[in-house]
């Protein structure tokens, strides 16, 4: 049974003076809000945020590092907050609370460092904390307290030492705001009926704990937490445990909610909501008409069989009592796997079957499966620090397929890891600006550091580079290692090596499973250094060798490796579509003679793309495999033929291999019609969209794609019902059709779109083709298209209708629009917070909006930084989309110059996106100096 399941004997001496102080908790709770309430109003009436402490500036000082000293250690907390969803006399949004820490002292100290932001903290005869000894213990007295601003800490020196093995109560009393700020406790505000609604929930990942409550906020600092939440009459209270005990307070309309105490857990997991929401079980909650239109039931039908397959993948019991998902209005991520209390924005919990997409049912599965799985892995076993974060969000990025998979079994949901994330994680880890997925500690210490590590690499990267772990491992020996992991640790926190020495114990347990190295010495030369290399195979020789893909050669790569960039690769592979068995590439070349074969043979390496690695042939081999995709390609299987297409064209910008034989392997899709090989090919060709988009290239490779998608429209225009049959492909041949011209296309969605405008209720276009129609009609229209799409976005109910309307509103050509919509970025009336930096980005996906999108973030970058940069996760985000197009000598001279202009405001947690836009930009002038006339030769030679 692992540590944490009871309250230990100190914990409980603790609870008993916890019991002495709930008796009085409403009476405190009063007296803080009112005393906040006399204070001079100008404090709260014209500020953004609440007041703070001198900061004494002093180098060196415990105070001045961001990382915690390891002399205190938190046991239990005891936390009561007051949330008030109405404005006070001043305007504002606040909460008051309550809160105690029990910590033991492991090493001497006179010093203790809580984490505390934008909090006011009650003063009590001039300090601003109560310390107690507990057991008898005698408490030093408090000397002085301040809150020093930059590392987030309320400093406490004490005029004695605390003695180590002793246990201490620290209370505290505060006032926050309800800020819509999307971190820590904060407000969303809603439209329902006709009637504005306002509810207080939270996002504490990955530093905000500390804005709801003074605590130690680091995710190795475990604890039990007690939370009762104070609210109105008619509203219910959730957190991570179930509630115990719901009392109505006596002349009061408020209700105080108690819950059980917790597990042991990070305080990045805590959450709690007040709102007037409603549920059904498993439960999902969700507004009421959400509710009651039976949005939250796909979810439901779901999460049961997913839990049940979690179960049994880590051969652990779900860890806790209950099981709560909530979808939320305003939410910065896409969902949080607070423990007991998952949080997700609406679009990634509710289904409305008669409005949403199937892939929207595919999304909600995967966000689904994905912070489920963190309810074992990343909550019952925590990394240590943040720069492990890849363990927790790569795991559950890998396993999110498999119990989607188990929950919808005929989708192939296995298959799109390749494009999710593998994919994905190519295009950033061959950057020499991108960084290993287990960093030093050192490397990662502000919040604006922490928010940046919760990018492409610690997801997707990390879902990769597991799902290659188990593969070589095979499945059952992964998910033994796993089971005992997570029985050792449970509770308690961990670093990558404890996993790789559990994985390693299922190894020498399991006969038949050879390696030629340990787990250890394998996988820390995929974590411990950045990028992958390119396997590339000489079937003439049978020699392999391996070197670190960079898309700019010559770049230099500053960050050094103790490994020298070689990694040791797992290649599984066929020849001539027989499966060989697999071979290892231990070093930087090595003669494999099977590889060497006949010229009637090929050979396909990393076969079911198992692998984290880019393959290379010889031209030879080229040649043959590019023959039997044209006269059979369903021999080679469907992920490799989208392998084929994303190396290719990458080894192409990388001047590996020539761009003409990267554009013949999309000769055969006149023949395919699977959608990972279409998306595949469409991501790598959108790429040159955007690169040509401005020239006289475009013309003929629009006239080369339009014949390569006609087939394919026309086949599902015949097989389809009126295009409403659910392929996710077909989705691709309307898109790309009408993108291209071909014939019918954009008449067939104007038309649908005129009619929809004519009578809305009747003539409700197909969710499945909404965001192509709605894109497609509004792009050909005007002022008239654009309003009623907008009205269509102010009405609409369901949240995943709402996203398509919100991005087909960008895709007008019409410049003042595109001008009007970014203004209304601005407005949270409008564009809720959460939704505008990917509105932005859409506008920037726009040829025409790009450039304005680009102006505007750069009129307003103080704007942007303050709401997003010091730690949001989508700021980042906003960086690349209004880049992403940059292509000329010109632009980088902009981009340099944004740079330089606003390196005093800084650029948070989009630093790296802008070191990335750089060095992408600089690669595509190079590229494009010695590839545009070739490319555009080749699409004229083939598209006549």
């Amino acid at each position: 049974m692992g540590k944490g399941y009871y309250i230990s004997k100190h914990l409980a001496t603790a609870a008993m003076v916890l019991a002495a102080i709930a008796l009085v908790t409403i009476i405190a709770l009063s007296v803080v809000y009112n005393r906040e309430k006399s204070k001079n109003a100008a404090k709260f009436s014209k500020a953004t945020t609440l007041p703070v402490f001198p900061t004494p500036k002093t180098s060196n000082e415990p105070w001045d590092k961001y990382r915690l000293p390891d002399t205190l250690s938190p046991q239990y907390y005891n936390v009561t907050l007051w949330p008030r969803l109405v404005k006070n006399a001043n305007g504002m949004y606040i909460f008051t609370g309550i809160s105690g820490v029990m910590f033991t002292c492991e090493k001497k100290t006179d010093l203790i460092l809580i984490h505390s932001n934008k909090l006011n903290l009650t003063v009590f005869k001039g300090h601003h904390a109560k310390l107690t000894g507990l057991s008898g213990v005698t408490a030093p007295a408090i000397k002085t307290t301040w809150f020093q601003s930059e590392t987030q800490y309320l400093v406490i020196q004490l005029e004695g030492k605390l003695k180590p093995g002793k246990d201490y109560w620290l209370y505290t009393e505060f006032t926050g705001e309800l800020a819509d700020d999307l971190e820590g406790f904060y407000r969303s505000e809603y439209m329902e009926n006709g009637e504005k609604k306002i509810i207080a929930i939270t996002q504490m990942q990955a530093t905000y704990a500390r804005k709801a409550f003074p605590c130690f906020d680091e995710p190795g600092m475990k604890a039990v937490f007690h939370i009762t939440l104070i609210h109105d009459r008619g509203t219910t209270a959730l957190s991570n445990s179930q509630e115990i005990k719901n009392v109505i307070i006596d002349g009061m309309a408020i209700t105080r909610t108690i819950f059980g105490p917790t597990k042991r857990m990070s305080t990045y997991l805590i959450a709690f909501v007040v709102s007037d929401f409603t549920y059904i079980d498993v439960r999902i909650w969700a507004r009421k008409k959400a509710i009651e239109d039976r949005q939250g039931d796909y979810a439901l039908n779901i999460t049961q069989p997913i839990l049940e397959f979690f179960e049994k993948y880590y051969n652990t019991s779900y860890p806790l009592s209950k099981s709560d998902q909530i979808a939320l209005p305003d939410f910065n991520s896409g969902a949080m796997e607070n423990w007991g209390l998952v949080a997700y924005r609406e679009t990634a919990l509710l289904y409305d079957p008669r409005t949403s997409a199937n892939g929207n049912k595919q999304r909600i599965v995967t966000v689904v499966s994905h912070e489920l799985a963190h309810m074992w892995f990343g909550n019952l076993v925590t990394v240590k620090w943040w720069n492990d974060l890849w363990l927790n969000e790569g795991f559950a990025s890998y396993v999110e397929y498999l119990g989607a998979d188990y929950a919808e079994p005929t989708w192939n949901m296995k298959d799109q890891t390749i494009l999710y994330d593998l994919q994905s994680a190519f295009a950033v880890d061959s950057l020499t600006s991108s960084h290993p997925l287990s960093r030093k500690e050192e490397e990662v210490n502000t919040p604006s550091e922490i928010s940046e590590m919760f990018n492409t690499i610690s997801y997707s990267k990390g879902a990769a580079v597991l799902k290659m772990l188990s593969e070589f491992l095979t499945e059952s020996v992964f998910a033994k290692g796993l089971s005992n992991y997570l029985k050792q640790f449970a509770f308690g926190s961990s670093v990558h090596s404890d996993l790789w020495e559990y994985l390693q114990k299922a190894v020498d347990q399991t006969p038949g499973i050879k390696l030629p190295y340990s787990v250890h010495e394998i996988m820390n030369r995929w974590i411990l250094q950045m990028g992958f290399p390119v396997v590339t195979i000489d079937t003439r020789t049978g020699n392999v060798s391996q070197k670190h893909f960079l898309l700019e050669p010559e770049a230099v790569v500053d960050r050094k490796s103790e490994f020298n960039y070689e990694w040791f690769v797992p290649i599984k592979w066929m020849k001539k579509g027989q499966v060989q068995d697999q071979l290892w590439l231990l070093q930087k070349s090595a003669i494999h003679k099977p590889m060497k074969v006949s010229k009637n043979e090929w050979v396909l390496a990393n076969l079911h793309v198992s692998g984290y690695f880019r393959v290379n042939y010889d031209l030879g081999n080229w040649e043959r495999l590019l023959s039997q995709l044209e006269s059979n390609h369903q021999v080679i299987p469907v992920v490799n033929r989208a392998q084929i297409l994303d190396d290719a064209f990458n080894l192409a910008r990388a001047s590996i291999i020539n761009i003409t034989l990267a554009l013949r392997t999309t000769k055969y899709l006149l023949h395919e019609r699977e959608y990972i090989p279409w998306e595949a090919a469409l991501r790598n060709l959108n790429y040159f969209f955007q690169l040509f988009d401005r020239s006289e290239v475009y013309g003929a490779m629009q006239a080369y794609l339009k014949k390569q998608v006609k087939p394919l429209f026309e086949y599902f225009g015949t097989i389809s019902s009126n295009w409403t049959t659910i392929f996710m492909s077909h989705i691709i041949a309307l898109s790309l059709a009408c993108s291209t011209g071909v014939e019918g296309c954009r008449e067939l969605t104007r038309s649908w779109f005129k009619k929809w405008m004519q009578n809305p209720p009747n003539n409700a276009i197909h969710p499945n083709l909404r965001s192509t129609v709605y894109c497609n009609a509004i792009a050909a229209g005007g002022a008239e298209e654009w309003n009623f799409g907008w009205q269509m976005f102010q009405k609409a109910t369901v949240a995943a209708e709402a996203v398509k309307l919100r991005s087909a509103l960008a895709c007008t050509k019409v410049p003042w629009l595109l001008n009007r919509y970014l203004e209304y970025t601005m407005n949270p009336e409008k564009i809720r917070k959460q939704d505008a930096t990917s509105t932005i980005g859409y506008i920037a996906s726009n040829i025409i909006g790009q450039p304005l999108a680009w102006d505007f973030v750069r009129a307003n970058w103080d704007y942007f930084f303050k709401l997003y940069g010091t730690g949001s996760f989508i700021f980042s985000g906003l960086i690349r989309d209004v880049t992403y197009r940059f292509c000329t000598p010109f632009e980088l001279s902009q981009l340099k110059r944004f740079q330089k202009d606003n390196a005093e405001t800084g650029f948070g947690s989009g630093t790296q996106a802008l070191q990335q836009a750089i060095e992408k930009t600089t690669a595509k002038i190079k590229w494009l100096e010695g590839n545009k006339e070739p490319v555009l030769q080749w699409f004229l030679s083939e598209s006549a």
